[in-house]
């Protein structure tokens, strides 16, 4: 059951940044919108992503309620270790919702109030993923100390480190590159289409660019990042099919095909996610001095993780189809109008 347990843990983490992530960017591509065209954005990322947006929080809550249930060390040392970008993260999502809702069904839509809400939305938009990609990168960037000389060195230092802010910056490349993709199949019209197509092929050009960020800084900060995804047969299939993934998605929009382009760019991101992840694992986070954080020696009693792989399971099975029926529901929705 531990197996079904860690199968679970990764799923959650690979739609939030699938969904959530694509949430996110939507954010982004509003932030890096002209005046004059940020009114239809609006309009076209509400059809798309404003009845569903706060489901898509549920992935980082399983993520959560897993690590804290089935992993508590892990749990622990990351909570203790990390707080101040997990602080900051948490602040960011809640601000970004308040203001999405307000800005959206407040009673009262002054022009003060309407601008004060959609700096917060585009702004948190951005700083959510940026240390959504800092937590995940400090926690295989070994810079993590479980014996600190100072508070700086183990609390700043543990995440403020050039490869962890370069997978921050990558990470919100990647949110904005997803969010443009899945706005295209929502455009109302081609001139609308073909300015969500341009913004995908910034994103992408920047996220190549923040890509090569992220090798440069691992450099720096002795982070083995080449050998994780060229020293293995798996990792390197990865990185191959996610670039071939990226070639045919650009066919495929040249073509006119915007529904089926959503399915390769969260094909890529997988990818990556996979390139990155298989070679450390089963280590989830990779301490100073290689007392590495296992997530097959510091699970919780064998008792706890059959229960909990039950309660994953049977709530699968109730959540799973209600959610998939409301992304349907709404998708169809929106096809009619």
């Amino acid at each position: 059951m531990l197996y079904v347990v860690i199968a679970f843990l990764f799923l959650a983490i690979v739609l939030y940044f699938l969904l959530g992530g694509a949430d996110f960017g939507a954010g982004i591509i509003e932030l890096f919108t002209s005046e004059k065209n940020r009114q239809q954005t609006r309009k076209t990322m509400y059809q798309a992503i404003g009845p569903i947006w706060e489901a898509n929080h549920m992935w980082l809550i399983i993520a959560v309620v897993i690590l804290f249930v089935g992993f508590p060390v892990i749990y622990s040392q990351m909570c203790t270790y990390l707080h101040i970008p997990l602080l900051v993260m948490l602040m960011e999502i809640t601000a970004r919702g308040t203001a999405f809702a307000f800005r959206s069904y407040d009673a009262v839509k002054g022009e003060r109030t309407q601008n004060l809400y959609n700096h917060i939305f585009v702004y948190s938009s951005f700083i959510t993923p940026l240390f959504l990609g800092i937590i995940a990168g400090s926690a295989i960037s070994r810079q993590i100390d479980l014996h600190p000389a100072s508070f700086v060195a183990g609390y700043i230092f543990s995440w403020l480190n050039y490869f962890s802010v370069a997978v921050g910056l990558f990470t919100v490349a990647l949110s904005g590159y997803l969010a443009a993709i899945y706005l295209i199949g929502e455009a109302d019209d081609d001139k609308d289409a073909k300015r969500f197509i341009k913004k995908a092929k910034y994103m992408n050009i920047i996220a190549v660019i923040f890509g090569g960020m992220v090798f440069i800084a691992a450099g720096f900060e002795n982070v083995r990042l080449a050998h994780w995804i060229f020293g293995n047969s798996v990792s390197l299939t990865a990185v191959i099919a996610a670039t071939i993934s990226l070639i045919l998605l650009w066919v495929l929009i040249s073509r006119g095909k915007k529904k089926i382009i959503r399915i390769f760019a969260g094909f890529q991101v997988t990818m990556i996610l996979l390139a990155v992840g298989y070679m450390h694992y089963p280590y989830f986070i990779m301490i100073k001095g290689g007392q590495n954080l296992s997530l097959m020696s510091l699970h919780a009693p064998n008792k706890t993780i059959d229960d909990l792989g039950w309660a994953l399971f049977i709530g699968s099975f109730l959540i799973l189809p209600s959610l998939f029926y409301l992304y349907y529901s709404f998708q169809k929705k929106n096809d009619v109008v």
